[in-house]
């Protein structure tokens, strides 16, 4: 199995780009001044913002906005809007004070992924939420192209791979250079031809004796999910749904087989691990209470109200305060009329409290980076929002393109 694909990458061409990249469909999700505010800034121009639901929208009227979705993106198709390109695409981002994260956009094979803990090359590295799959799906399966926010990690300690090509970037042909949109930050990419030392480099990478030398044991991991585990989930849930009606040529080169994606190093000193944190709506204030009796440890977890904050003791281990939180809060909404959702960074955290009476703000600990693939591999998936690459402002916007069908 070839897990690098040699896929097209689609790229819009005579649009204003600015007005085209949009942040992840994931975020802001209890902010709706956000998605008004780049409605209103994007207009009438093309732009990615036509092709993807916002999670914000998931109740409001999906049927007919993914109707819609799917006649522009035919329309965009038709009206020749994209150009094809035959390689990667490094990408520079600029990112929080300024740094610049650097990445391979590519195609990777959905067969060499599985959301569950099994032994495969590409694997997921928080928990799945299954129900959140069959809308992604939905929305999939009329579409022609994706457009992902998929990052996946390697672990290259040697810088061998992608910094050698970065290094050289002035060489390569630069296919897009501006201003995000909405604070995003600036982001360049460039042309990079698939060449056999490249692929060799990154196959190297589940090399037996590398792995047992890295690992203990023959893991045969090529990428960890960084983001877009959901997006990468429902990709391989509407593959194993849509392959049962083709045969087995038809399955080894149909475009829904392979997902577009960015890989990044996990060394990449711009690649920065934030939290995501919780908010409890329609929440009485006993539920701190609760949660207080649930707790135990040497570690601190911090609350707020409107109006007031609150420390708890909690474990001190990131992974297992994050672990217990969660547990909790699940067991929480079972039984009690409340909701929870997920807010990167905590300036956004105390907006959102701050204009939803009734709820509470959890400011969660972060998860270190370096820990990532060895708790994968020997501990299991972490808690659903376990973590975030960066924050909202500078999370993967859609840009690239890949056809499906």
């Amino acid at each position: 199995m070839n897990i690098i694909a040699k896929q097209k990458i689609l790229l819009p061409h005579n649009v204003d780009m600015q007005k085209w990249a949009v942040v992840a469909c994931d975020q802001f999700t209890a902010q709706p001044k956000y998605w008004k505010k780049l409605e209103k800034f994007v207009g009438n121009a093309p732009s990615a913002l036509k092709l993807i639901l916002p999670e914000i929208y998931l109740s409001d009227n999906m049927d007919k906005r993914i109707e819609e979705i799917n006649q522009n993106m035919a329309d965009y198709l038709d009206k020749g809007l994209f150009k094809e390109i035959n390689g990667f695409i490094l990408v520079e981002r600029e990112v929080e004070n300024k740094r610049k994260r650097v990445g391979l956009v590519m195609s990777v094979d959905l067969e060499a992924y599985e959301w569950k803990r099994i032994k495969c090359p590409i694997r997921a590295t928080e928990d799945t939420i299954v129900e959140r799959l069959p809308a992604r799906v939905n929305i999939r399966k009329g579409a022609l192209i994706e457009l992902p926010h998929i990052l996946l990690l390697i672990d290259d300690e040697e810088r061998n791979i992608i910094e050698p090509i970065y290094q050289s970037k002035d060489k390569l042909k630069k296919l897009y250079d501006f201003e995000l949109n909405m604070g995003g930050g600036r982001i360049t990419g460039y042309e990079v031809k698939i060449e056999k030392e490249l692929l060799d480099k990154f196959n190297s990478l589940v090399d037996k004796e590398r792995q047992i030398k890295k690992y203990g044991w023959d893991a045969k991991l090529m990428f960890t999910v960084g983001d877009g585990n959901h997006s990468l989930a429902s990709a391989k849930a509407w593959w194993e749904e849509l392959k049962k009606e083709l045969s087995e040529e038809e399955r080894q080169n149909h475009p829904a087989r392979y997902a577009l994606v960015e890989v990044v190093n996990i060394y990449d000193e711009a690649l920065l691990f934030e939290p995501i944190h919780r908010v409890m709506l329609e929440c009485d204030i006993s539920f701190i209470e609760k949660l207080k009796e649930n707790l135990k440890g040497n570690g601190k977890l911090r609350l707020f109200t409107a109006d007031k904050e609150f420390v708890i003791a909690a474990p001190e281990k990131a992974s297992e305060q994050i672990t217990k939180v969660q547990q909790f809060i699940e067991s929480y909404i079972k039984s009690y009329p409340s909701q929870v959702d997920y807010i990167h960074g905590e300036n956004h955290l105390r907006e959102v409290v701050k204009d939803n009476k009734n709820s509470i703000g959890i400011l969660m600990p972060t998860f270190e980076k370096s820990e990532l693939f060895d708790y994968v591999l020997n501990v299991g998936n972490l808690p659903k929002k376990a973590f975030s690459i960066g924050g909202p402002e500078f999370k993967k916007y859609y840009l690239e393109a890949k056809k499906i069908k």
